[in-house]
């Protein structure tokens, strides 16, 4: 099948975004045409200017549609694309030279209906932004499960980076309405309908991670809210390891208190894994602030994400209500 491939970005109030995403696609190495679709959310602060920058550079669809969150927002550009296979950006992404090239490459020798690929850090990252990417993609935090290595089972694609057939997309009719969560639940539903998915390693983009410590702080805390709405979604799909950061939380505290009555075991062994933590960073970042920057990263993604999943995981057993009735907040209304 000949592939024509058409980016989809949803944007809200991000212009600066939009230009540096667009810059990164302009310079692809691709010899081939592809199609960029940018979908503004219901944004105040309009991407018109800067899209109009690179009509002459790139085959741009602009579309400006009511604020419905970034699931409903993807397919609305799906449906209107003209492309047969979609990738799915984060406006907050950068596009490495070789993506496009290496994304046909990897399609046309072994074709799947929809694929991953990880997220770096660029160089020009912040500190903070490096030790963030670093507690969300490494093998001793998320175990790899967002890009960082292939024995993950069957790879669930991240919607920051994540291709998706025309043919998937309509059979599965898209991201759903929730939010965040959207993404794991599309990879589920595609899986249902008999499609398989992959990680395709070297297909990475420079994810901004436009956040501070709070910002980090409600996000993966969400992550962690919208979780057990998932398992009870897709039975099939929740795992023991999801209760991680909540164990890990849990014992942190017990070994605190635990220093009370002499006991220093278990405050030995967490204090032995932020060692080795402190060291695998400082070798993946070569820098000791962001290696001990993300220390902090990691305790705050294990809190957030520990006590949201905790919470709503309590809350689904005892209460006969729908999600959506329960969690609002997690879900936006349907266009």
């Amino acid at each position: 099948m000949k592939l024509f491939f058409s980016f989809i970005v949803p944007v809200f109030n991000r212009p600066n975004e939009v230009d540096e995403l667009l810059q990164s696609l302009v310079l692809q190495d691709y010899d081939k045409p592809f199609e960029v679709v940018i979908v503004e959310d219901g944004s105040t602060e309009s991407s018109q200017t800067v899209i109009d920058g690179y009509r002459d550079k790139l085959d741009i669809t602009y579309l400006f549609k009511q604020n419905s969150g970034p699931g409903s927002s993807r397919n609305y550009g799906m449906q209107r694309a003209k492309g047969n296979y979609f990738i799915v950006l984060d406006s907050d992404c950068i596009i490495p030279p070789q993506y496009l090239s290496v994304v046909d490459a990897s399609l046309s020798k072994s074709y799947v209906d929809c694929f991953g690929g990880p997220d770096a850090a660029h160089s020009s990252f912040s500190q903070v932004q490096k030790a963030i990417n670093y507690a969300m993609t490494s093998i001793l935090t998320t175990g790899g499960i967002r890009g960082g290595k292939n024995s993950v089972g069957k790879f669930q694609p991240r919607s920051f980076n994540m291709g998706i057939s025309k043919e998937a997309f309509q059979k599965t009719q898209g991201f759903g309405n929730i939010h965040p969560g959207e993404d794991p639940d599309l990879t589920f539903r595609i899986w249902k309908a008999g499609y398989k998915t992959r990680l395709i390693p070297e297909a990475y983009v420079y994810h901004k991670r436009r956040i501070d410590w709070s910002k980090f702080y409600t996000q993966v805390r969400k992550f962690g809210m919208v979780r057990p709405i998932l398992n009870q979604w897709h039975p099939g799909t929740a795992k023991i390891t999801y209760w991680f950061p909540s164990l890990f939380c849990i014992g942190l505290l017990v070994s605190i208190v635990s220093l009370f009555f002499g006991l220093f075991l278990p405050i030995i062994i967490y204090l032995l894994y932020f060692g080795l933590l402190f060291v695998h960073s400082f070798i993946v970042n070569k820098s000791f602030k962001v290696a001990f920057l993300s220390l902090i990263a990691v305790l705050i993604q294990f809190f957030g994400y520990g006590i949201g999943f905790f919470k709503n995981s309590v809350l689904l057993i005892f209460s006969k209500k729908e999600p959506q009735v329960l969690f609002p907040k997690l879900f936006f209304k349907t266009l």
